[in-house]
């Protein structure tokens, strides 16, 4: 790899300039913009899909496709950044992304709204780990802290405030806003990482002497995997001969991609990072932080909006309260990192976190905003000591030249670990309602004589409201399922936050695997 120029980090204790913080800041921007993009849609979901005449089914893709596409290009962004340079590729990727975003907004069928949406992806998907990379290679190891802090709010706040920014978009200006509001940061991402980054020769050679065929092994694991995961649920999994495919065709990719890798001189991606301790550790946890992310952002609205009767105006005020407290949190957490073992600050962050979850496994059909403020609160304070301390674990000794490889593999494991946790909590949702409707089914049975005054009650009081007895006594059996259904609904989604909270604990005890570290806090720091 002697042909290739890597760009040096700073030295320790060097000072950082006004333009490299724009450029850190600027890249921080684009991290947040590709991760609210995600979810941006669910909470318009039906909005678009009525303009698009599509059905539910049909508008699971709008997702899928979005995700397919991020997590291809999230590996490629070392091999691209060598070829283009820092600044060309990411000014090009955002510009790109940004021209994508309004085709979305225009998009006249569904159709043309999956394809654009997996161009965003395509795109958009590279500002992730360069947002990382940036930290990296543009801080002196004394700063990094602070840039970690940063890059690690854009990793918890966005999948949170994406529904909730959709669905206040959606609400007061209709659902193509989604899509037109990147303009505003996409317009300021661009304008700061012009004048933050310097210019650099481009060795576009990189691409000709690439590992094509591992790159295509990559592309076709991941993106059938990710395949498999979003449709798996609503295909019934091994009973479709559609999943069945797709699972054989990502097994084939991901053991191809491995084969392939272990044997060139010059893989696109190093994925020998893995076999470093502190990297896997830090990755397994990360996808594992993916799993509790995405799937309390799936099964939260979720709730609210199935069971409660929210608005996505609602919804959000309820879920502002994740991403707000982060805000104040994070520089308290960074400057503790320099001071305390990240692992300690890890497990206080996965103990607040999953102690939230477990919280939320106690709802009741009554459960709103009131009971829910706490556990939010609880959530936000443990997310930031999760995701600044897993991203000093996963870059500690990485040099220079593996530095955009290892930010590759961290945020590729944490979005695989987002769809890992959407399709098993997706499954458990509904195989759990089924169980419990049956256990409850069994308990209201028409020959119990709770069951039979209550049936009474409801008919007389139908009957009251001048319905024909027949009628009424029908409507009366209608209403006691619906209210054996919207508990075992409930009753679902508990165990969907047990599931969650038990695995974030369970990661404590990983965590401890991982060597001692703290971050470098000045001239002379250093990672221990």
């Amino acid at each position: 790899m002697s042909s290739t120029t890597y760009i040096a980090p700073p030295q320790v204790g060097e000072q950082v300039s006004g333009r490299t913080w724009i450029a850190v800041a600027a890249g921080m921007m684009g991290a947040f913009m590709a991760v609210l993009d995600i979810q941006i849609t669910n909470s318009s979901l039906r909005d678009i899909l009525g303009t698009l005449s599509a059905t539910q089914e049909e508008g699971s893709w709008i997702s899928t496709a979005y995700l397919v596409a991020e997590i291809i290009v999230i590996p490629m962004t070392a091999l691209l950044t060598r070829a283009l340079s820092l600044r060309v590729y990411m000014i090009a990727t955002t510009a790109l992304f940004l021209l994508f975003s309004t085709l979305c907004g225009a998009a006249w069928n569904l159709p043309s709204m999956i394809v654009f949406r997996m161009m965003q992806g395509l795109t958009g998907g590279a500002l992730i780990p360069m947002a990382m990379t940036l930290v990296m290679l543009k801080l002196p190891p004394s700063k990094r802290a602070a840039g970690m802090a940063i890059f690690g709010l854009t990793a918890t706040m966005a999948p949170t405030m994406g529904p909730t920014l959709g669905g206040y978009l959606s609400e007061l200006y209709g659902w193509p806003s989604i899509f037109y509001i990147n303009w505003v940061p996409g317009a300021l991402l661009i304008a700061g990482l012009m004048y933050g980054l310097d210019r650099e020769p481009m060795q576009l050679k990189t691409l000709w002497k690439a590992d094509w065929l591992g790159i295509g092994f990559m592309a076709l694991g991941l993106g059938c995997l990710t395949i498999f995961l979003e449709e798996g649920n609503s295909k019934d999994w091994f009973e479709s001969g559609f999943i069945v495919t797709f699972a054989a065709l990502s097994l084939t990719g991901l053991l191809g991609w491995v084969v392939t890798s272990a044997t060139r001189a010059e893989p696109f991606v190093n994925l020998a990072l893995y076999g470093r301790r502190n990297f896997l550790v830090a990755t397994a946890l990360s996808a594992v932080t993916g799993m509790g992310l995405y799937g309390s952002s799936f099964l939260l609205p979720l709730y609210l909006g199935q069971i409660a009767g929210y608005s996505p105006m609602q919804i959000g005020e309820v879920i502002m309260w994740v991403g707000l407290p982060q805000l104040f949190i994070m520089p308290f957490v960074a400057k503790l990192s320099s001071k305390v073992d990240n692992r300690i600050l890890c497990s206080i962050g996965l103990g607040l976190f999953g102690a939230s979850c477990l919280m939320n496994a106690n709802m009741d059909a009554t459960t709103g905003y009131d009971q829910l403020l706490l556990s939010q609160v609880v959530r936000a304070l443990g997310q930031p000591f999760i995701m600044l301390t897993l991203s000093n674990f996963a870059m500690q000794g990485i040099a220079p030249r593996d530095m955009p490889s290892a930010s590759s593999l961290f945020n590729m494991t944490r979005n695989l670990g987002g769809s890992i946790g959407i399709a098993l909590l997706a499954t458990a949702l509904s195989t759990r309602e089924h169980f419990h409707s049956a256990r409850l089914g069994e308990a209201v049975s028409l020959t119990a004589a709770p069951t039979r005054e209550r049936i009474d009650q409801l008919t007389a009081s139908f009957i009251n409201s001048g319905i024909d007895p027949v009628t009424a006594g029908n409507q009366a059996l209608a209403a006691i399922d619906r209210i054996v259904r919207r508990e075992a609904y409930v009753m679902a989604y508990n165990d969907g936050f047990w599931i969650i909270g038990l695995v974030l604990l369970s990661c404590i005890g990983v965590l401890w695997f991982a060597d001692k570290l703290k971050s470098p806090s000045g001239p002379g720091g250093g990672g221990h």
